[in-house]
């Protein structure tokens, strides 16, 4: 079984696939020319994304309204001025986390994006005492 060795151990690539599939996280990998080249393939994605869109250029995979800010933070990791962004939106009245970070090499050069996406209605703090409660009975 070959295995993929990473910094803090190895995986193989059928653990590594089930990882992301089961995370209830988005993540989509942004080369260094701004590239959609993986996206993660979970079935809780809210913002789809297709074999299709690998290959295309990340302001085709992004609404219109976005692109501008899409673009301008992407410029400014590629020169370095800015690591990463977390933005907060609502999406289908869902509050949700949109998160890019920055990617460099062993030598410090930008090699591209990792952009993390996730909804977190459920981590907000009124009732979260209550919630952490009822997760430990509840087995879904």
């Amino acid at each position: 079984m070959d295995m993929i060795n990473l910094k803090g151990g190895a995986l193989t690539l059928k653990q590594l696939d089930a990882i992301f599939e089961t995370i209830p996280v988005e993540f989509d990998f942004i080369d260094e020319n701004d590239i959609v080249r993986w996206s993660s393939a979970n079935k809780d994605r809210l913002f789809k994304r297709t074999d299709d869109d690998l290959g295309k250029h990340v302001l085709e995979v992004h609404p219109g309204h976005s692109q501008g800010r899409v673009k301008q933070v992407l410029a400014q990791m590629h020169s370095g001025d800015r690591d990463g962004i977390k933005v907060l939106i609502h999406y289908h009245k869902k509050p949700v986390s949109i998160c890019f970070y920055a990617l460099h090499d062993e030598d410090g050069k930008y090699i591209g994006c990792i952009e993390v996406t996730q909804e977190v209605a459920d981590f907000q703090e009124k009732g979260s005492l209550w919630r952490n409660i009822k997760q430990m009975f509840n087995k879904k």
